[in-house]
């Protein structure tokens, strides 16, 4: 029996998702469809009148997905990209050169993938898993997850979980931000008396910006060309958005600074370097180039006291074989493609998923009960009870 013929009367075939991530598109249109919290509520309602009944966004800094179920993937397609492009206020034929659409069992092994961190800039990024998490809960809150996506992303959580414990990846991105910090510290000494500035709203940045803060760095500034990109990434680093005018200035005053743009043209020339080192009387300036192909001219290299290291430079630093981190990739997947197989062919099973989903119902109406009609309130609730349960299992 085909992969057709096994999905013939299993909702699955109906699944679908339009997206657009780091590889079909550029930075800049990433930026225009990001869709932050306060705003999903509304775009729900355009997708319900869209007639989108079981539907499920995921936004995050790299990333902006639709799933849903649809008797017609190709026009059920164009009408998400309209939405799409009227919010984010680009061209149709920008979403249509710039996205992806998958259907069936190939979009069931995408949610599984982007869930274990596979299908992210840095392969193995944990936070994906947290993403995918807080989607589903609003949606869940949102009346639209359904008993399709429902069970969809339970299972994939299950799996990203598994993918997490049987294999390596989750390394990678701790070992990258290890190694930044202890080559910061080697320029610099006590991190606290050091000014950071992470230029761009990258997944990488944000985990380095992170990564940065939690190891006690004194300050830390965001800037980015979109002032909206720029306050959404300060407030999830709980730091100070500045105006990207400023950035000459900012740059004098960084000692370390973090690139995560990828729009494909150097935002950091070896001119605009040399001239904030001689504001800043020859300190060091420890320089992370986190974009693809790269943020900053790898002139810079040249200039005394200006310290450029690459993802692939702080990958060295840790040691570690590239072939081991191939290694684990691999494994993880096979396990995404093992499991979203099985899943296409039996999306009743396992049992936990459904049961799963079924609790999730039942603490969706107890918080709605506790916050009395406080949805912003109900939201934050059902998260964290959703992730407390996670970590305790």
């Amino acid at each position: 029996m085909t992969d057709a013929e096994k999905q013939g009367n299993s909702p699955i075939q109906h699944l679908m998702v339009v997206g657009a991530d780091h590889r079909s598109s550029t930075m800049i249109l990433r930026d225009r469809l990001f869709l932050d919290a306060s705003e999903l509520p509304a775009f729900y309602g355009r997708l319900r009148r869209a007639g989108l009944d079981e539907v499920l966004v995921l936004s995050s800094i790299d990333r902006t997905e639709i799933y849903t179920i649809a008797d017609e993937p190709l026009e059920t397609g164009d009408e998400i990209r309209k939405l799409l492009a009227a919010n984010a206020g680009v061209s149709r034929s920008d979403i249509e050169n710039q996205s992806y659409l998958l259907s069936g069992g190939e979009a069931v092994k995408h949610a599984f993938a982007v869930a274990s961190g596979l299908e992210c800039l840095v392969i193995g990024d944990a936070r994906f898993l947290d993403q995918v998490g807080t989607a589903y809960a609003t949606a869940t809150r949102e009346n639209v997850a359904g008993p399709v996506l429902g069970p969809l992303m339970d299972a994939a959580i299950q799996v990203s979980e598994q993918v997490y414990k049987k294999t390596g990846i989750g390394q990678r991105p701790v070992s990258i931000s290890a190694a930044a910090v202890e080559v910061a510290r080697d320029i610099h000494g006590d991190l606290a008396r050091c000014r950071g500035l992470l230029i761009g709203a990258g997944e990488m940045g944000e985990l380095l910006g992170s990564s940065f803060l939690s190891t006690g760095l004194g300050d830390l500034n965001v800037t980015h060309s979109l002032e909206t990109r720029a306050e959404a990434m300060a407030q999830q680093l709980n730091c100070h958005a500045v105006a990207f005018d400023s950035l000459p200035q900012r740059l004098e005053e960084a000692d370390i600074v973090i690139t995560s743009v990828n729009t494909r043209r150097f935002v950091l020339g070896k001119a605009m370097v040399a001239a904030a080192l001689r504001a800043r009387r020859r300190r060091p300036q420890f320089l992370i180039d986190t974009g693809v192909p790269g943020d900053i001219d790898k002139s810079v290299e040249s200039i005394e006291d200006a310290f450029l290291y690459t993802l692939d430079d702080l990958e060295r630093v840790t040691r570690e074989g590239r072939s081991s981190r191939e290694a684990d990739a691999q494994s993880a997947r096979d396990l995404v493609s093992q499991a979203a197989s099985k899943y296409a062919d039996e999306p009743g099973n396992p049992e936990a998923p459904r049961a799963e989903s079924d609790n999730l119902e039942l603490m969706r109406r107890k918080v709605l009960e506790e916050a009395e009609g406080d949805a912003d309130k109900a939201t934050r609730l059902l998260i964290d009870r959703f992730f407390r349960g996670k970590r305790n299992r």
